[in-house]
């Protein structure tokens, strides 16, 4: 008997039942806050009853919180994800331009005066800042099971996983540093992968993730533009003048909440006048 065939048959009872081996990979996370960003301190937001001037049109920069790991989302995956919400709102009509500012141009917990210097060299006056929290819980399961064989080990199924994803986009006005809206997208991805295939099909889940919660934060952003212009009109939370040589695009628009407004005022003043 030789010795190929002598290791076969040693082998045979361990191919046949399988020698089971359960792997827990456990929990990974990746998180950019816009509180840690914009107040590394510590400090408290200021709660000065100042209200933003909005020269319209507006230019809108776009970017990602940094992290405090560069490696958390891939540049090339935050600049795609940044174009889809550029793609949705650049037909806007009061919105002249808008910016994808890359991550390289903000540093982790570089506050206000960081947010200042790239607006200014992008040019804009308003940034929305998407922030993002994913969590990835990963199990094996009772297929997951690692067999030994003469020509070495091999997986059976796998690990799940479970990804859950939740990204958020707070619009400021640069100048005044104010919150002037903010609006929430989420999703969750839930699969399974061999294990020897674990790690490329959790790093396209989380990625997947990413993209889902970006799909459900776009209605939302604009359901919260459209309460923002109401807000304008009725609560005056921002006070919306024309930039010189733009007339607005009417009272359907931001635009036209600000030229309501003046031809209010001069209905006003007329009336007052005659009175």
């Amino acid at each position: 008997m030789n010795r190929k065939t002598l290791a076969a048959l040693l082998l045979a009872p361990v191919i046949a039942t399988g020698c089971a081996t359960w792997f827990d990979q456990g929990r990974q996370a990746q998180r950019a806050t816009v509180v840690d960003y914009l107040y590394p301190k510590g400090e408290q937001p200021t709660l000065a009853p100042s209200i933003p001037e909005l020269k319209l049109p507006l230019r809108v920069g776009i970017a990602f919180v940094p992290g405090e790991r560069a490696a958390d989302l891939p540049e090339a995956e935050r600049e795609r994800l940044l174009r889809k919400v550029k793609d949705a709102f650049a037909s806007r009509p009061y919105i002249a331009a808008i910016e994808v500012i890359p991550t390289t141009y903000l540093r982790a917990r570089g506050g206000f005066d960081n947010l200042q210097q790239a607006a200014q060299m992008f040019n804009v006056d308003v940034v929305t800042l998407l922030s993002y929290d994913q969590v990835q819980f990963s199990d094996s399961n009772r297929l997951s099971v690692f067999y030994w064989t003469i020509v070495g080990g091999y997986f059976v199924n796998g690990s799940q996983y479970d990804v859950n994803t939740l990204v958020d986009a707070s619009v400021f006005d640069v100048k005044s540093r104010k919150l002037l809206f903010r609006a929430p997208g989420s999703s969750q991805i839930k699969g399974s992968s061999p294990l020897v295939k674990f790690g490329e099909a959790s790093r396209e889940a989380r990625s997947e993730g990413y993209r889902q919660a970006i799909d459900t934060l776009i209605p939302q952003l604009d359901a919260q533009l459209e309460n923002f212009k109401v807000r304008v009109k009725e609560e005056k939370v921002a006070h919306v003048v024309n930039k010189p040589g733009y007339s607005g695009g009417g009272a359907s628009d931001l635009a036209g909440l600000g030229l309501f407004g003046a031809l209010a005022a001069l209905a006003a003043l007329r009336k007052r006048r005659v009175a």
